[in-house]
């Protein structure tokens, strides 16, 4: 978690001291629920809360646990020495170590969640905002990186909005299914502590009981989660290399907000380049670095091993933080998204009116030439223009064969811009609803 790529915010529910307090309430509410039913003196629970307003020695747990080699056995001896030996004998009472580390856990998972949803959802007003802004700014869609036909501005933000409020939907269902505690004993059998003990702690933690655990929760669940944050990842990058190609020279139809005083690079004085989103790029990939290892976690021996935990205490932070930074930055990327309609419009016009050949394919068609004597027709006109540089609309008007099925009214007709625009409001209002 480099500072460079990191928000506060994030960054503070994966420190050392957030970790702790969250450990110090899943063991002070488990003594209120023994307390409750008899397992345990009540007076021994209400002294467990003495630490509730204590911020945790950090450096003294370390200390204890560079001895005891065990971070659970560090934290409550720690806590025994805040809340008095005799006083805290019945913490931790039935439970294990997974007990505390995996609701733990999962309770950062879901902070982390409210927070990534949180910056999809900023980013979707920004998309949003920008594709009514550019609804109907013309530019050439591509296929291949080849020009194609026409398509608006508008509707690469509004499908860009599509896919991250699909990302906003998964986010929410990986938030839930990551939104479960288990504070079930040694190999999840409640032997030594009674199921009401998880129910009583989940409620408190706003988690529910996970149905069947072992020594951990099922690690299917965090596969899930990471797993989401790998395609929001990869949604970044889609987004971000289209701004990519969009700001290179020979393009230049929209380019990243370039600040008084920014330099684009040491020995060139010129140069404009796509850094923020080339970041992305490379942020994304981390992301998606850590999917593989989620699914990997799965498999574990028996009801436990801990081949799962150095991974998961590298990845939830790392993806998280590395995430939230991501979509921050994508936002002020599109909210100050610099976009050149002049130049889609002239590199549209490149080609001279190549990119209408489908109408004028279909037309033809429905004159009644065959599909290969259409197409066979339109291509050679075409092909003049890549390779003569000719102007595709006159080349059509001078072929004896073409004019033979098409009038030149019908054939000029066929290069139309507003043709292939007239849908957009349709689209735009199932996006948007």
């Amino acid at each position: 978690m480099l500072p460079r790529y990191s928000r506060p915010e994030m960054v503070k529910i994966w420190s050392p001291q957030t970790k702790f307090r969250i450990w110090y309430e899943i063991e002070a509410h488990a003594c209120d629920a023994m307390a409750a039913i008899g397992t345990i003196p009540e007076k021994n629970a209400e002294a467990v809360w003495k630490a509730k307003d204590v911020e945790f020695d950090v450096a003294r747990i370390n200390e204890i646990e560079a001895v005891t080699k065990h971070d659970v056995i560090a934290f409550l001896t720690h806590l025994a020495e805040i809340v008095g030996s005799d006083e805290a004998r019945f913490v931790h009472q039935g439970m294990t170590s997974s007990d505390v580390l995996d609701t733990c856990f999962n309770v950062q998972l879901v902070n982390a969640a409210d927070i990534l949803i949180t910056d999809v959802e900023a980013l979707l007003a920004a998309l949003k905002r920008r594709a009514f802004e550019h609804k109907d700014t013309v530019r050439i869609g591509r296929s291949h990186g080849i020009h194609a036909e026409p398509t608006t501005m508008g509707l690469t933000f509004a499908r860009f909005y599509a896919e991250m409020d699909r990302n906003r939907d998964r986010l929410i269902v990986a938030r839930a299914e990551i939104s479960t505690g288990a504070i079930s004993g040694a190999v999840g059998t409640y032997a030594n502590i009674d199921p009401y003990v998880e129910e009583y702690v989940c409620q408190k933690l706003c988690l529910k009981p996970e149905p069947i655990s072992t020594q951990v929760i099922p690690r299917d669940r965090h596969a899930a989660f990471f797993s989401v944050l790998g395609v929001v990842s990869s949604s970044i990058e889609n987004i971000a290399t289209e701004i990519r190609h969009m700001q290179r020279t020979e393009v230049l139809e929209a380019e990243e907000f370039f600040s008084k005083g920014q330099k684009g690079s040491s020995a060139m004085p010129h140069k404009r380049n796509p850094v923020l989103t080339e970041n992305l790029t490379g942020l994304a990939r981390l992301v998606r670095a850590a999917v593989i290892p989620a699914l990997e976690n799965v498999a574990l021996w028996h009801e436990r091993d801990i081949s799962h935990s150095s991974v998961e205490r590298n990845i939830g932070p790392d993806t998280t933080v590395t995430l939230d930074f991501a979509l921050s930055r994508l936002t002020q990327v599109i909210d100050k998204l610099v976009v050149y309609p002049e130049n889609m419009l002239q590199n549209m016009n490149k080609f001279r009116g190549l990119v209408m050949s489908q109408r004028v394919l279909l037309a033809l068609t429905q004159k009644g030439v065959s599909r290969e004597d259409s197409y066979r027709l339109v291509q050679r006109n075409a092909m003049k223009v890549w390779e003569e540089d000719k102007d595709f609309q006159t080349e059509l008007l001078a072929d004896r064969e073409v004019m033979k099925a098409l009038s030149e009214e019908e054939v000029r007709e066929k290069f139309d811009i507003g043709y292939h625009t007239k849908h957009v409001d349709t689209i735009f209002k199932r996006v948007f609803k």
